[in-house]
């Protein structure tokens, strides 16, 4: 039998559809019966967690190779799908044993097999890194009905934070379909589920939103979310350009924020956005003495924080906001 997964605060009560918010004990969140068994999945228990996470990592690394391929193509407007990979100096279609991820790249010296030009480290950087945040969410997740919806995310993002580095935008071709995806998924996981799995469903259907059916306060949770991150930078740009005279933002940071903020929920969604500017100013101080100058003007690709701080706060988010929300008990 698998157990299923309860979020921290809650205990399960005498009746088996029936959760108790231990910091609000007079708070009971009840779950409708699924018409379907979709609560859990098969029984995988057998699989020892080395196989799942050895698994993980080759299939993320393969992702990681696609990747490339959208990281490249998306932000010129190109087919991701037609031609197949190219080597960006020569042309030349690369073979499939040229094209097995980080291995081929360490094998022919980082450079292409017929013009003997250096290929940038960014290819195998980017399929090692997918392949260690599939093996993160699967050690998260766990074989749970959440996990295909979290690798899509951290997917994503990762996309969005390396065509953000390299070229200073975050496209609508991610973070359009991301935001319906994140709609979807804040529907489909509280029946898939039959619990409330995202971090601020338990405060929402523990308070404003009490004996509303989880799904529907799920995406009420989306929508608080999406205004949270999305809005919150709308604002703030908004003022900065009224204060100021200049642009500090661009809207791909609010979309992709709408994306996140609908995913992830407004609590994280504060936590995400703390991480982004925390970690983006130190790296704007260390440039600016490194430079030996104060350039107030000076562009970041905010979106490669943002982008850094919504995986952190996926994958430790909880905890960091649980463990600072203690210290004031």
């Amino acid at each position: 039998m698998v157990t299923p997964l309860i979020l921290p605060g809650l205990v399960q009560t005498e009746h088996p559809l029936e959760l108790r918010d231990t910091r609000h004990p007079q708070n009971k969140i009840q779950f409708l019966p699924m018409h379907l068994s979709l609560t859990v999945l098969p029984e995988l228990s057998l699989i020892p967690p080395s196989v799942i996470y050895v698994i993980a990592g080759i299939f993320g690394a393969v992702i990681g190779s696609f990747l490339n391929v959208v990281i490249h193509r998306v932000p010129r407007e190109e087919s991701i799908v037609l031609p197949s990979s190219r080597c960006p100096s020569c042309g030349a279609a690369i073979a499939f044993y040229d094209n097995v991820p980080v291995l081929s790249y360490v094998m022919l010296g980082g450079r292409c097999r017929g013009c003997k030009v250096h290929i940038s480290a960014r290819y195998p950087a980017v399929e090692a890194l997918t392949a260690l945040l599939w093996v993160a969410v699967a050690w998260r997740d766990g074989l749970s009905f959440a996990l295909p919806f979290d690798l899509i995310f951290v997917t994503a993002i990762t996309a969005l934070i390396f065509i953000d580095a390299e070229h200073m935008i975050l496209p609508n071709a991610i973070t359009y379909p991301g935001i319906v995806f994140a709609l979807i998924a804040r529907v489909a996981l509280p029946f898939l589920m039959g619990e409330p799995h995202f971090d601020d469903l338990p405060m929402l259907l523990g308070g404003l939103l009490a004996g509303m059916p989880v799904w529907a306060a799920s995406l009420v949770g989306a929508l608080i979310g999406a205004l949270a991150g999305g809005g919150s930078l709308w604002l703030m740009g908004w003022l900065w350009e009224k204060l100021r005279g200049v642009e500090a933002m661009g809207l791909g940071d609010v979309k992709m924020m709408f994306m996140v903020g609908a995913y992830l929920g407004w609590r994280l969604t504060v936590l995400n956005i703390f991480l982004g500017v925390f970690s983006g100013s130190l790296i704007g101080i260390a440039l600016m003495l490194r430079q030996g100058k104060r350039d107030m003007k000076m562009l970041l690709p905010f979106g490669v924080f943002l982008g850094i701080g919504a995986i952190a706060a996926l994958l430790f988010g909880s905890q960091i906001v649980d463990w600072y929300a203690g210290q004031f008990r």
